[in-house]
């Protein structure tokens, strides 16, 4: 029986020989990217909260004939993330790579956000990347070199509604710029992708008032679709491989143009015959989320 994998479009062995951190990768597309490295030969070390979804992660990824390891921990604990990537060096001998992909938010009005609320985001979304980043330098890349793709959001222009996760996010591009500069002499390379809304299993944890607006908020987005967890993957393969190697300090967005829509302009339905409105899906385990299902 022939076994299911990755259908990646970069060339097979890219990573072989390399290990790569993975934050948030239990679940979409923290588990999405894994599973592309993983595909083309890294050694995945998968970083989270819950053990249970890292360890059925690392059994995917071995059913698929790939290597993974499993570390629970919490990103915002300076002190666990000192003693995980520690850990990870003990298990594999290196970080080439690291993927600052975990974070959360909920939807509020500013006025109704208590400090509790808001540093809670901003650990999750800024502090926590940076300990990540930092521990990852300090311990392995400061000698040897490497890569390190944060996550950041479509937060230009301000973000209405989930304003402590904008500034996070936003704090985040700015830290990515700054360790761009000083860690160049090192050889690493510091970058950021910022997802639109992405059919991600995330869409999930919303309560029913937000996942009522999907369906408006497809028609928004000039390539009128959602993006897919792969499509958001294939940009971090990219800045983390060797065709990115005079890249650093920037930041791909991954929004099918939201940032470019203006009142001025109405947009119109998708042509089913335009290339461009088609959506690339290479994962082979990825499914719908409920949030998206009949829309």
């Amino acid at each position: 029986m022939t076994v299911a994998s990755y259908r990646s479009v970069f060339r097979p062995g890219l990573f072989e020989g390399t290990t790569a951190v993975v934050t948030g990768g239990g679940s979409g597309i923290g588990r999405c990217t894994a599973h592309e490295l993983a595909s083309l030969g890294a050694t995945v070390a998968l970083i989270g909260r819950t053990a249970r979804k890292l360890d059925a992660v690392v059994d995917e990824i071995a059913a698929s004939g790939g290597r993974a390891s499993a570390h629970p921990l919490d990103i915002r604990d300076e002190d666990a993330v000192r003693a995980g990537v520690a850990a990870i060096l003990d298990a594999h001998g290196r970080i080439d790579a690291l993927v600052n992909n975990a974070g959360g938010q909920f939807p509020s009005p500013l006025e109704r956000i208590s400090a509790k609320g808001w540093d809670t985001v901003v650990r999750n979304n800024l502090t926590g990347g940076f300990l990540m980043a930092r521990e990852v330098y300090c311990q392995w890349m400061n000698e040897h070199g490497g890569a390190i793709v944060n996550m950041v959001a479509d937060m230009w222009n301000g973000m209405p509604g989930m304003g402590h996760s904008g500034a996070a996010r936003a704090g985040m591009l700015n830290l990515t710029e700054t360790a761009a500069c000083e860690w160049a002499a090192s050889g690493v390379r510091v970058n950021a992708v910022a997802p639109g809304w992405v059919a991600s299993s995330g869409l999930d944890t919303y309560d029913a008032s937000v996942r009522e607006q999907f369906a408006r908020l497809k028609r928004v987005v000039p390539l009128q679709r959602f993006g897919t967890e792969s499509e958001v993957s294939s940009a971090i393969v990219y800045l983390l491989s060797e065709a990115a190697s005079f890249v650093t300090g920037t930041c791909i967005r991954i929004d099918g143009g939201v940032p470019n829509a203006r009142h001025t302009w109405t947009l119109h339905g998708s042509n089913p015959r335009s290339r461009a409105a088609m959506a690339f899906d290479g994962f082979h385990l990825a499914s719908t989320p409920k949030a998206l299902e009949g829309l």
